[in-house]
């Protein structure tokens, strides 16, 4: 009965929130970079914070420098929606709510290069999340794929409360039902990618913390792999990593080979749910077979990704 009510009101919620951004033309125009063509909402991920916001009022403030954290990262992302800020400024906020998130996470006393490298790493995964958001139902379809093997390991390997990772499905779920449409209904926007990269590298975090096992960092594998090719291969062609683009493969999947983008999203989530129950199965063994299978998924999607660029880029004459 709890976990309803979270769902009715979460999705009043929404509704809500639509009112309130077609009041003010919160929306996505179409462009020459977009995979959409008609004038949309964005915002709708805002939900996930309010998901978020639902726990940590029910659960007692419970991680309260990580709220802190997530609200910054969110106000800085809406505002992001609104007026476009720069870069500098976003990554100041993004590195000062990382630093609120290591604090609760009980890593802020590491040694300082520790910390940098992870800084750089949550940094850039958000930034990566926030990147491969770029058709409809794929950031839902993925983030519910990643929240589900987390709640299975954390059945058996207790390292977060569940009502978190249960609040954060519900509002996955009041998500994709206005946004994994052929025509959506709301985009996620930045606030909505960035909050829930955040929340999900805070819960991937902890597990990695529990359990002193770096494999787990493979929940997130698909997006990892698209996201660094893609940035190799811009980088290779000159372009500025940082400005809009439809060049990642599921992007070509979509635009230029025509397939259905409600399938490429869901078969993104599909491959990281198959990804994920391999590595709570090779978590069991010792370092070496754990670090074999890590190595074998990254070359062998890495393959998949280049063979897969490569035929649509020639099939489809794309020039960049």
């Amino acid at each position: 009965m709890k976990y309803l009510l979270v769902l009715v009101i979460l999705f009043v919620l929404e509704l809500s929130y639509f009112k309130i951004a077609d009041y003010f033309n919160i929306t996505d125009k179409p462009n020459q970079r977009s995979s959409h063509s008609v004038v949309t909402l964005r915002g709708g991920g805002v939900i996930f914070y309010f998901g978020a916001l639902f726990y940590f009022f029910n659960s007692g403030f419970a991680f309260p420098w990580f709220f802190c954290g997530l609200t910054m990262m969110v106000l800085v992302s809406f505002l992001d929606d609104l007026f476009t800020l720069s870069n500098k400024v976003r990554l100041l906020v993004h590195f000062l709510s990382v630093y609120l998130m290591a604090f609760e996470l009980g890593i802020s006393e590491q040694s300082w290069y520790i910390l940098f490298v992870s800084f750089i790493v949550i940094v850039g995964v958000i930034n990566a999340y926030n990147f491969m958001d770029g058709i409809n139902g794929i950031t839902a379809s993925y983030s519910i794929s990643v929240i589900a093997l987390l709640l299975i390991v954390n059945s058996s390997v207790p390292f977060i409360p569940s009502d978190l990772l249960i609040y954060t499905l519900i509002s996955l779920v009041v998500f994709a039902v206005f946004n994994f449409r052929i025509i959506a209904k709301c985009f996620a926007g930045d606030v909505g990618s960035v909050a829930i990269a955040f929340i999900i590298l805070f819960c991937l975090g902890a597990l990695i913390i529990k359990t002193e096992k770096l494999i787990y960092i493979l929940f997130l594998t698909v997006y990892g792999i698209d996201t660094i090719w893609t940035i190799v291969r811009r980088l290779i062609l000159s372009e500025n990593i940082f400005e809009a683009h439809r060049s990642h493969l599921y992007q070509y999947l979509a635009n230029e080979a025509k397939i259905n983008k409600l399938f490429v999203a869901l078969w993104y989530g599909i491959a990281q749910f198959i990804i994920g129950l391999g590595v709570i199965y090779f978590s069991q063994f010792n370092n070496e077979i754990q670090i074999l299978f890590t190595i074998s998924i990254l070359v062998l999607l890495s393959l998949v990704y280049l063979l897969m660029k490569r035929y649509i880029i020639q099939r489809y004459n794309i020039l960049n």
